[in-house]
């Protein structure tokens, strides 16, 4: 479990490529505008994730292999807060313990930024997501918001102290 690094770039994209094929849903791009991206413009985005305190990506490993991604940025407009997002384990790892260290180890670089609460939006009937955020200490806000790609689904907000 670490932070990423710059040079990251490729096996980070081959996660990304993974978790927008296996879960269309639950991010913020399409597997055709990833895949199309140059990987230059993708490099540069690991590497703006890679240090400082605006955003940061966490990557698990096992074996040499990135099986799990999770990322966090400042909460436009919501001092004090870090959105979890682009939260993925490769389907073999669900339910091993990874998830749990991949959104400790937002909450920590999220806390040394003195941002002391998580906020993260799951897709309205994805309960095993609900029902793992809940198990990490996440409560159901009551907020519902449009799904940002597909608006005629709804997403429920989650959120938990660091």
């Amino acid at each position: 479990m670490r932070r990423v690094r710059a040079t990251d770039a490729a096996r980070v994209r081959a996660i990304r490529l993974e978790m927008l094929a296996d879960s269309p849903l639950a991010f913020l791009e399409t597997l055709a505008d990833a895949a199309a991206r140059p990987h230059a413009e993708f490099a540069a985005r690991v590497a703006g994730m890679s240090s400082g305190h605006r955003s940061a990506a966490f990557i698990a490993e096992v074996d040499g292999r990135v099986v799990g991604h999770a990322g966090g940025q400042a909460a436009y407009g919501q001092p004090g807060v870090s959105v979890v997002f682009a939260v993925y384990l490769t389907p073999a790892w669900r339910g091993s313990g990874l998830l749990a260290a991949l959104v400790d180890e937002v909450a920590a670089w999220s806390s040394a930024a003195g941002r002391g609460e998580l906020l993260l939006e799951v897709v309205v009937g994805n309960d095993r997501a609900v029902r793992a955020y809940e198990r990490l200490g996440f409560v159901d806000t009551g907020v519902r918001v449009a799904h940002p790609i597909v608006p005629t689904l709804r997403e429920l907000e989650m959120r938990r102290a660091t």
